[in-house]
């Protein structure tokens, strides 16, 4: 779980990073940074998923003494990273722009209780 956890984590950290910088620093509108990010960050994603996945597979795989023990926890780690890493590609650009849409929706209420407040102030 540990593992699968950091890895994810790990993933969307990237992608949003990277996303946040391009709208940021290049202009790019939320919808087209984080899309940008995901483009550029899949390769990177997929070759830290499909080490580990590479590196369980040995374990999901064996067979001779004990492996009746081994194999569960290979196969859990084999089938977590393709499950988390569907997850985190499909997911974390639909929240990252939900908490923009958040944001924003914020900003303009808070934008209208001052001016609500400033004119019954005058």
């Amino acid at each position: 779980m540990i593992l699968l956890i950091g890895i994810v984590k790990k993933n969307a950290i990237m992608m949003i990073d990277f996303a946040l910088v391009a709208e940021r620093e290049h202009g790019l509108s939320p919808v087209d940074a984080i899309r940008e990010a995901c483009v550029l960050r899949f390769r990177p994603i997929m070759m830290t998923t499909l080490a580990a996945l590479f590196g369980a597979l040995p374990l999901a795989l064996g067979y001779g003494v004990g492996a009746e023990l081994r194999v569960p926890l290979g196969i859990s780690i084999v089938g977590g990273l393709i499950v988390s890493q569907m997850l985190t590609l499909f997911t974390t650009p639909v929240v990252h722009l939900w908490f923009d849409r958040l944001s924003h929706w914020l900003a303009a209420r808070r934008m209208r209780r001052m001016t609500s407040e400033q004119a019954t102030i005058q």
